[in-house]
This record gives C-alpha cells, structure tokens and sequence, in this order.
C-alpha cells in the first residue's frame, strides 16, 4: 500500500529520542499532503514539505479556529491547550491580534533581551554550582533546563518563582495530549485561572515593574488596551509557552551536541559559534512535539492535494525544516549554518512571540556550560535517552550528563 493510501497515527511513533521517524522523508517525497488520524481519533491532513508549512502558517484562511463545530478533536478528552476555548480569546487574525502582539511584544525585543542577559547568566551560573554541588550524575533538564526558564518568566511576569511546581502540573495538563483526563484538565485550568486572577487583582493594587503590571496600567479596549479576560489569558498563556517549550529545548540541545561529542568540542574551540549552534539545533530537533495545527475555512489546494472547507491540517514544522529542498545535507547538523530560516518558531503573524526570549535563554545556557563544564558529557547512551510522550512540545524524560 503506497502512503497516499494509508492513513498514519499521529503524532508518529518513534523509539530514538533524538532522530527523527523514518516515514518523514518519505512522507515528503510522496506524500507531502497526508492523512492522519490525531490520538482523539479524528483525521487531519499532516504536511511535511518546507514551502508548504511556511505558506500554510503564512495564510489567514488557515486559522486556529480549533473550536468549530467540525475540526478535529487533538486528544480524545478535547481538551488539551490547542482546544481550549480560552485560546480562542486572543484575537486570531486582522488588525486586533497585531494590536495585542505590538502590546505584548514589547517585552520581547532583542533590547531587552540583552539587557536580561546578565541575570540570565547569574542563573545558570548558581544552577550549575547547585548541580556540582549534588555531584554526579546530574540530570541537566530538572537541573538546568526547566529552572532556568521558569525564574526568567516568573520575573517578567512578576509572579513568585517559588510557585514552579504548579506551573508545571497546570502546563502540562494543557499541553498533554493524552496523559490526563477531561476532567483533571478542567480542574487544573480552572485553578489556573483562579491563581491568575488574584494575581492580577494584587497587580491592580500594587503595581511592579513587569509585563502584567505594564498592561493592566494600558486600560481596557476603549484605552488601547486589553480586556481583563484577555489579560487573563496573556499571562497564562506566556507562563506555559515561557517555560515549557524552552526547557525542553536546553535538554535537547546539550544531547543533540553531546550526542557527537566533536560537536562540544567545536564550540569549545570556537565559541563564536553558539549563536549558529543553536539555530542549527532548533532546526534539526526532531523531538519538538506535535506541531502547528490549523483549521481551513476555505477549500484551497496544498500540494495538489484539494483540502475541502473544515479540513484540520497539521503543519510539522520539524519534519519541514529537513526538507532538502530548503536546505543543503539537511539532515546533517552543520553548527555554522547561515543563513538558516528554520521553522522551528513557526511563520507568518503567529510566529512565536518569544522567540528573542528563547534563543537568549539558550544562547546563555551554552555559554555557561562550554564555560563552567567544558568536560561535559551525556552520562548514558544516546540510545537510553526517553522521550517525554504525549507532549505536544516535545522532551527528553531526563538528560543524565556527567563533568
């Protein structure tokens, strides 16, 4: 049976945590348009192809409307943030969404994130001492990766860090596709949305130097501001996104590099190349989770495939950004790559807001580490690394690494 006429599960099974589904260039050479059936067992049409993802994210007949009568359920419970009705209540498209992204983006330019750049740095700095400390092996993702992003996105937001662990159950609950069930994400959401309210309402009272303090003071819509619903969903929105996905992402860049050690020993030598290298890893990771999904509210074509008015398209921008089409030996990690227009941050309005955030974040994790542990090493196999299932952002269950 040739792929046109299968219909894959997804997301796609895979038993390396590190490379990438043998189907993805296959899917790409013959099938660039595929049809899937999604863990809720709804089908949706998966793309692979560069050109593809990149003008499908780019087209505003492509929504995240994910809530239509007829879009395809993610996860079998419906729930899930890609399905949640509060994701609904950030403007999707037109001028309203470019009013919240100019509102909100301000506190993600690349000024500012380089005026953060030294904190940063005094974090990983105090991370690693404690790691040392604990002596070897250590794990870099409990270690390292997911504390780092949650103390600089706590800061910005001004909420306390030392409440961590619950943003870890409520994001992961929203971006767990299959581990939870309708009603523990209820119940989770809704407690999120109890612990932002009052928050914001402390906010309100006593305003800080942050981001919810700056867009409470804008006013309401009739000022040029946000609703409170809206403002709301802002800061829970960037609180997941915030720390989730980046880290993830410090665990699976230190393995990607690890996994070759001439690698690390390449940017020892030249450290010049952090910033290439982590484009280059953001590119090749093949563990980023679920992708982009859209919804179609008009019939258009995709790779001479007509896609009908309803379709859920899944945009993989992972198996994308392996499109030897767009790039050259793309399936080999070239840490000088430049240019390198990778689509791991996605592409179009909804590209991702804080994407200067986590590249700074993992430009200074590298720095520190090739600094403070130039004898670093993965402390088991390539081989033994574990996927994190089920995520929609993808991870590494833990990154054991000795020094």
């Amino acid at each position: 049976m040739s792929l046109d006429e299968q219909v894959l599960n997804y997301p796609i099974p895979n038993d390396t945590a590190l490379e990438p589904p043998a189907e993805w260039a296959r899917l790409r050479g013959e099938c660039p348009a595929a049809r899937v059936t999604l863990p809720s067992g709804d089908q949706a049409t998966l793309l692979t192809r560069y050109e593809d993802v990149k003008r499908v994210l780019a087209d505003p007949r492509f929504t995240r409307q994910l809530t239509a009568p007829d879009a395809a359920r993610l996860s079998a419970e419906g729930g899930g943030v890609f399905n949640s009705e509060m994701s609904q209540i950030i403007p999707d498209g037109g001028e309203e969404h470019q009013h919240w992204r100019r509102l909100v983006g301000k506190w993600f330019t690349a000024k500012r994130m380089a005026a953060l750049r030294p904190t940063m740095a005094e974090i990983a700095e105090r991370l690693i001492d404690d790691m040392v400390k604990r002596g070897r092996p250590g794990d870099l993702r409990a270690d390292l990766g997911f504390p780092l992003p949650v103390y600089v996105i706590c800061d910005m937001l001004g909420v306390p860090a030392a409440d961590r662990d619950r943003f870890s159950y409520w994001s992961d609950t929203m971006l767990n596709l299959t581990r939870y069930s309708q009603a523990e994400i209820e119940a989770a959401q809704g407690e999120f949305v109890q612990y932002m309210s009052g928050h914001i309402a402390a906010k309100r009272a006593e305003p800080g130097e942050d981001l919810l303090s700056e867009l409470i003071a804008a006013g309401g819509p009739e000022d040029g501001g946000l609703s409170d619903i809206q403002i709301l969903v802002t800061g829970m929105a960037l609180l997941v996104a915030g720390h989730e996905t980046t880290a993830n992402m410090i665990g699976k860049m230190v393995s990607m590099l690890l996994a070759d050690r001439s690698r690390w020993e390449r940017l020892l030598t030249d450290p010049s190349l952090i910033r290439t290298a982590v484009e280059e890893t953001l590119r090749l990771d093949a563990n980023s989770g679920f992708g982009l999904p859209r919804y179609l509210r008009e019939q258009t074509e995709v790779s001479g495939t007509v896609l009908p008015r309803g379709t859920t398209v899944v945009c993989s921008m992972a198996a994308a950004n392996r499109d030897e089409s767009a790039f050259e030996a793309a399936a080999e990690m070239d840490l000088g790559r430049s240019p390198n227009p990778h689509l791991a941050f996605g592409s179009g309005a909804h590209s991702c807001l804080g994407q200067a955030l986590a590249r700074t974040e993992l430009q200074v994790v590298l720095e520190v580490l090739l600094r403070r542990l130039p004898s670093l090493e993965l402390a088991v196999p390539v081989a033994e690394l574990e996927r994190v299932e089920g995520l929609a952002v993808g991870g590494l269950r833990k990154v054991p690494v000795r020094w």
